[in-house]
């Protein structure tokens, strides 16, 4: 994949970047620029822009002087967080707990992105999720199923890693069921909490989800892809997702109930 800078909306860029697993197979990764009402601008997640990209960002922001964010949003991506701050000291850094203890010495803010307090401080651009019935962070560091789900209000563009799936993929990717399709991570049979409510908790805030945002006009998704909505769609394909995954909740609540 590319590194490039592609706007989806008004007001919304989404930085498609590169990560290679056994340094092979490019499964992509993402971030995005969004400009606020205020005219500011914040980053979701972060990436290091190549020079290409840069020059793009730069004339948008003032070269960087009208970022006044980075909300790092999904705790297990954290390759870029160093960079990031680097390029952009001025701009305020937030992050996940995880994020904070995997670099102390970073100056982040003391409120974290799965905070109640940041979601509130961003209601004007941004409603944000965070799954119920799973740990935003997994004691299995393999399990990357939960993050902060961001809704940019006034694009209806929501970013999402991992949490949602939607891939466009070639060989040996296509493969993988996701492709072409909205779906959880494939991880959320690992990634559920071992008590026994856990699995209602999980479909509940999905079909919240799914009603609380049924505006969505398009998903922004890790690791690649973007996905255009038809109006009203979005619940529909959430309630397409929980039927796909009623057999893991089901062993869930057998298991735990």
């Amino acid at each position: 994949m590319s590194e490039t800078i592609e706007q989806l909306a008004e007001g919304f860029w989404r930085i498609t970047g590169e990560v290679r697993i056994g340094g092979v197979v490019d499964i992509g990764t993402q971030c995005s620029l969004v400009r606020l009402a205020s005219g500011n601008f914040v980053f979701l997640d972060s990436y290091t822009l190549p020079a290409t990209v840069r020059q793009q960002v730069d004339p948008l922001t003032e070269g960087g002087e009208k970022i006044e964010a980075i909300l790092n949003l999904h705790p297990f991506h954290t390759l870029h967080c160093e960079w990031m701050h680097s390029a952009y000291p001025d701009a305020a850094l937030y992050g996940t707990a995880r994020h904070i203890a995997k670099f102390p010495d970073l100056p982040w803010q003391d409120t974290r992105c799965e905070e109640v307090a940041l979601h509130e401080s961003y209601n004007e651009d941004f409603a944000f999720s965070v799954p119920r019935g799973v740990p935003l962070v997994c004691d299995d560091e393999s399990v990357h199923f939960s993050s902060v789900l961001a809704l940019h209000r006034a694009s209806g563009t929501l970013h999402v890693d991992d949490t949602l799936v939607y891939l466009e993929k070639g060989f040996p990717l296509s493969m993988l069921p996701m492709t072409g399709r909205l779906d959880f991570h494939p991880t959320l049979a690992k990634a559920l909490q071992q008590r026994a409510d856990a699995a209602d908790d999980f479909r509940q805030w999905a079909i919240d989800l799914g009603i609380d945002w049924a505006g969505t006009k398009r998903i922004a998704a890790a690791h690649n892809a973007v996905l255009e909505l038809d109006e009203e769609a979005f619940p529909l394909l959430i309630g397409e997702a929980l039927g796909r995954v009623k057999p893991v909740l089901d062993k869930h609540r057998a298991e735990f109930g």
